[in-house]
């Protein structure tokens, strides 16, 4: 018994052996193996790995079913529009800090909220001084005595205008304008209350001053910004740095105003850039008529600049980027087409340049490459995409017959002659 179990195991693994070669065939490889079992589709490779592609050939009738056009390459100017986003800014051109050159009080505040606009000449507050006082008195002091000295005195003379001459600069420069001071000088009255006026017209960025406050000199009280003309910045990545330029023009538009545009040109370049963002500042200046722009409003930047002047380029969808290559199909005299690697060059919004691989005048696939890139990489292959057989690849050979199955292992009882004492019982 134990002599034909042992040949019924035989049997057994030479019919699991015969079923495991029916799937693979001896010193067949894993990608050979996956070729197969997919019908070729993966196409052949090269040494670098990289897929192999080979010519193919359209009919006109091919050529309309896949919606295959072409193009001549041709030599062009590229231009892009690089977006970005920004925000009003106060120039900081036009930005002023109002500071006392007097310790005081405030006596009357006039303007005394933020963001107000004020007009040149505009008072903002008034401040009490008795240093302001005393300096008026040395005025009229000196004021009386170049009055009273004779002219033709000679020393005590030029002494006496001398004194009225200072004490007029000492007012001067307590910001004490000339009109203030002639008026002291013909009036006679001491004016306790120093004026502080707006320098220009503008708008109130910060107020740090109260009624009542006591100020020392250089105290920033307030800080104006004229708004005139106003500045845009914002942020343009690392790789279009190179075609922002000082003094070229931009456009924005605003939320705040659709369907407008604004004009403004460069007037800064930043040369850092961002580590974190790999960005770099760009600065735009722009009038403001009717300072209808305002600090802090959200813009959205257009820069058109010129990528390249004369030169070759074709459509972005004429080129086939595989991650392994950069590839257009040229239609050769003789109707074949021809994979062509190409190396890219700046792009535009439609078009890219090409820097090497294309002549001008060349004849280009510009549509449905990628299914001519396909019937490409299955010729390299041997196979053909359905319904396109004879477009490039030869004639696949004829199907061979399945070979015949093989016949069932026998019984131990038919392939040996029965052993002594193993007779099959009655």
């Amino acid at each position: 018994m134990r002599i034909g179990s042992l040949v019924g195991l035989v049997a057994v693994l030479a019919v699991a052996a015969c079923g495991g070669r029916k799937d693979a065939m001896p010193g067949m490889t894993a990608e050979e193996h996956a070729r197969m079992q997919s019908g070729g589709t993966a196409g052949a490779t090269d040494s670098a790995g990289v897929t192999q592609r080979q010519p193919v050939h359209l009919t006109p009738a091919q050529e309309r079913a896949l919606g295959v056009t072409y193009l001549t390459v041709r030599r062009d100017t590229l231009s892009r529009s690089i977006r970005t986003v920004g925000q009003i800014a106060a120039p900081e051109s036009t930005t002023t800090s109002v500071t006392p050159k007097i310790e005081g009080f405030v006596e009357h505040l006039y303007v005394n909220y933020t963001g107000a606009l004020v007009r040149r000449g505009e008072p903002l507050l008034t401040l009490y001084s008795p240093m302001l006082v005393a300096a008026e008195q040395e005025l009229l002091t000196a004021k009386r005595l170049a009055a009273e000295v004779d002219s033709a005195a000679g020393d005590a003379a030029r002494f006496a205008d001398e004194m009225l001459q200072s004490a007029r600069r000492r007012l001067a420069y307590l910001d004490i304008s000339q009109d203030q001071i002639a008026r002291i000088e013909r009036t006679g009255a001491v004016t306790k209350t120093l004026t502080l006026a707006a320098p220009f017209d503008g708008v109130v960025l910060a107020k740090d001053v109260v009624e009542g406050q006591r100020v020392m000199p250089g105290m920033e009280l307030f800080r104006l910004a004229g708004l005139g003309t106003v500045w845009v910045e914002g942020s343009v990545f690392e790789q279009d740095l190179e075609y922002v330029h000082m003094g070229s023009r931009a456009h924005f538009e605003l939320d705040a105003y659709p369907g407008q545009h604004f004009m403004g040109s460069v007037s800064f370049v930043s040369p850092i850039v961002d580590p974190a963002s790999r960005t770099g500042r760009v600065r735009l200046t722009a009038p403001n008529p009717g300072l209808k722009l305002r600090p802090g409003m959200f813009v959205t930047l257009y820069f058109d600049v010129p990528v390249g002047r004369d030169v070759l380029a074709v459509p972005r969808e004429a080129v086939i980027i595989t991650g392994e290559r950069n590839l257009v199909f040229v239609r050769m005299p003789d109707g074949m087409l021809a994979p062509r690697r190409v190396v890219l060059g700046p792009r535009s919004d439609e078009r890219v340049q090409i820097l090497s691989g294309l002549d001008a005048g060349e004849t280009i696939v510009a549509s449905a490459n990628f299914l001519v890139d396909a019937e490409s990489r299955l010729a390299s292959s041997g196979d053909a995409m359905p319904g396109m057989a004879g477009m490039s690849a030869p004639p696949a050979p004829a199907p061979k017959q399945p070979a015949a199955p093989p016949p069932a292992p026998r019984r131990a009882t038919d392939s040996m002659p029965p052993m002594p004492g193993m007779e099959p019982r009655p």
